[in-house]
């Protein structure tokens, strides 16, 4: 019990400094990032704001597009995980689809978007990939982040690690667990790495939707984000994770 009180300790300890050091060293987004001596050699976090450009994604109940929160929450992850020394890569770093220039519609740049997407990942070395998004539901009844993961056991472990963070650093009555992704959802469906899809709330939610337009809420979901990342990495260097709650 005291092992894992000291653990849980240490992971709020850890998104306080992340916190911290995003206050101090805030950075102009780019595509690619290291912000300090590389010590995470062999393997690149590939960032994904969900959506982008043309296909806002969902709408929040005061009008709020997703695909900007997406943005926002993304350009603090890659700040923090760089200032830590991780290899970073932005598959957007601005309000843009990633679609081909022959794609008129929105239904084709939608569908060039994602497979661009997927081409991107499956062409970075030892990837592995955080995707951002926002959840809806037609009332305001659900309030909470969830942890989506590909690639079955592969992903699971840093799904369970990130859910369990942002639940006890954001949201402690959370009883969320982390899922497989559902078969439609393309991006996750199409790449071999290890993945994971956080739906960091619900639009659908007055309270919610008001947190999460905040800078300081963004911050504080991209410093969770990032505290699993490192406390996984830690995991797989000594065996025995920082949080296994």
């Amino acid at each position: 019990m005291k092992n894992n009180k000291f653990k849980k300790a240490f992971t709020l300890l850890l998104i306080a400094v992340l916190i911290y050091g995003a206050s101090l060293f805030f950075r102009p987004p780019a595509v690619s990032s290291v912000l300090g001596p590389t010590r995470f050699a062999g393997e690149t976090v590939v960032i994904d704001a969900g959506h982008g450009g043309e296909d806002g994604g969902a709408v929040s109940v005061s009008g709020a597009v997703e695909s900007h929160i997406n943005l926002a929450i993304a350009l603090r992850l890659d700040s923090l995980l760089g200032l830590y020394g991780v290899n970073t890569v932005l598959l957007r770093s601005s309000d843009v689809s990633l679609h081909d220039p022959d794609a008129s519609t929105l239904r084709e740049k939608k569908v060039s978007d994602l497979h661009n997407r997927v081409a991107a990942i499956q062409a970075i070395e030892n990837p592995t990939v955080i995707s951002i998004h926002q959840n809806t539901y037609p009332s305001e009844r659900y309030h909470g982040a969830q942890v989506f993961y590909a690639n079955g056991e592969l992903s699971l472990p840093l799904a369970q690690l990130t859910q369990n963070t942002l639940r006890e650093t954001l949201d402690p009555e959370n009883e969320r667990k982390p899922t497989a992704v559902a078969e439609n959802v393309y991006l996750m469906n199409h790449i071999s790495c290890r993945a994971i899809l956080v739906e960091c709330g619900f639009l659908s939610n007055t309270q919610e939707d008001q947190l999460l337009q905040s800078p300081e809420y963004q911050t504080k979901l991209a410093a969770a984000l990032a505290g699993a990342y490192l406390n996984d990495q830690q995991t797989n260097q000594e065996g025995e994770p920082l949080d296994a709650s």
